[in-house]
């Protein structure tokens, strides 16, 4: 019997290449009236999506279709910036039926799911929601792509930006290294480089050079050691907890300025901050934080004191995760963001300035051809749910798109996940550390 669509964007490994992971044919299993493609790419100085959207028009628009018909949607929406104009106009005659275009404000988190629902829908995700308990499903433009070409995720596409000689945008087998990707624009063109992988605001920073891309990996920002973004994230929980204790002075910037508050959930990352001082576990100002999308506007942006409220929300949100609490019944003001969100958006040139990235150039132009990759690295758990099994040896020849791992069994059925494939031609060296390393 022949796979099902769905069973066939499973079989394919097709997780959210945004950053998030989760599995796509999950996604798809469920129905909704619209389907959104999300393209907003709010992290500054990447480019990988729009890229992506001009290259591959019309494999968007065919997994954008897919994923209508898969869902019984009648309305699909791709939610772009209105300053890319020439991508606009290029997608705009190709729009099938039932689709069209929302441009979006060139402001930070656009592309922020609940966000984006909102500004193109106009509905108001509660809080422990997710999109299709509206009636929506949201994609990512490569995610699309991959819905759409109907084989197994072996490339993918990221950009360098930063402190390198050549920003761009590349196409690179899954399981090529970060530091092949620095080399292929260019190098670094400082001493003592650091990698933030994913994006400056909610990516982070990985210390060993020669990590692997996964499908989610979505960029690779260079910058100085000394720079503020990269100084965030070497400071520790106790230095930030201490300077936290002593230095806020609960102007509440963080949290007018905060996403989540700003669509009504129950989250004040400035009365969140009191945890530092007293231990409110349990207290609403505590739970609160379990709705905080981490998006790091209020440590990057908001707060005049350069404290880090992202952290406290995070630190809070993992300790309740760990004890399994919960907030039963969270009070919500979905009239909130009718009032206020349209005017507190973070404007992208002005983050920027705050984040002092103007002097890095923002382009990040495509290069077509694929990175070659003598040896790769393929990690059995790329994806939302439990890591794969490997379904290979080590001294077993491998093609490009064999399935090397495949997902565990629960109960007798498959857990939540999708497999893994060799983006390489080649022969498996070794199986450690939830990797399968392939050489050719």
């Amino acid at each position: 019997m022949a796979p099902t669509d769905i069973e066939r964007i499973a079989q394919c490994g097709v997780v959210g290449a945004g950053g998030a992971g989760f599995p796509t044919h999950v996604k798809l299993a469920g129905k909704a009236d619209s389907v959104l493609i999300n393209a907003a790419e709010c992290e500054p100085l990447l480019h990988k999506d729009k890229e992506v959207l001009r290259r591959e028009a019309d494999a968007v628009l065919e997994g954008l279709a897919r994923a209508m018909g898969l869902v019984g949607a009648n309305r699909g929406v791709i939610g772009i910036k209105e300053k890319y104009r020439d991508v606009i106009d290029l997608l705009r005659p190709k729009l099938g039926r039932g689709m069209e275009i929302a441009p979006l404000k060139d402001a930070y988190p656009a592309g922020d799911e609940f966000i984006l629902v909102y500004d193109v829908l106009g509905r108001v995700i509660p809080p422990g929601g997710i999109p299709l308990h509206l009636g929506a499903v949201v994609m990512n433009v490569e995610t699309a792509v991959n819905v759409a070409v109907g084989r197994p995720v072996t490339e993918k596409y990221l950009t360098v930006a930063g402190a390198v000689a050549q920003p761009v945008t590349l196409r690179v087998p899954v399981g090529a290294t970060l530091s092949a990707c620095v080399a292929a624009a260019g190098g670094a063109t400082i001493d003592d480089p650091q990698y933030i992988v994913g994006g400056v605001m909610m990516g982070y920073l990985e210390r060993n050079h020669d990590a692997l891309v996964d499908k989610t990996t979505g960029g690779v920002i260079v910058l100085p050691r000394d720079h503020v973004v990269v100084r965030r994230r070497l400071r520790d929980w106790k230095q930030m907890a201490r300077i936290g204790r002593s230095a806020c002075d609960q102007c509440s910037f963080c949290t007018e300025l905060c996403p989540r508050y700003l669509l009504g959930h129950p989250i004040e990352p400035h009365r969140a901050m009191r945890s530092l001082e007293f231990n409110l576990v349990g207290e609403a100002n505590v739970l609160g934080t379990s709705f905080c999308c981490e998006c790091n506007l209020c440590s990057l942006y908001s707060c005049p004191e350069d404290l880090d409220p992202r952290e406290v929300c995070g630190h809070n949100k993992r300790r309740l995760a760990a004890e399994k609490r919960r907030w039963e019944n969270p009070p919500f003001n979905p009239s909130r963001p009718v009032n206020h969100m349209a005017n507190r958006k973070a404007p992208m040139k002005r983050l920027m300035q705050k984040l002092g990235l103007m002097g890095f150039h923002n382009t990040g132009p495509l290069r077509d051809q694929v990175l070659p990759a003598r040896r790769v690295g393929i990690k059995l758990k790329q994806h939302v749910g439990a890591p794969c099994e490997p379904a290979v040896a080590v001294a077993q020849a491998v093609r490009q798109g064999d399935a090397i791992g495949r997902v565990p069994l629960k109960d007798g059925k498959a857990a939540l996940g999708c497999p893994v494939h060799a983006s390489i031609d080649g022969t498996v060296r070794a199986i450690e550390n939830g990797v399968v390393w392939i050489e050719s």
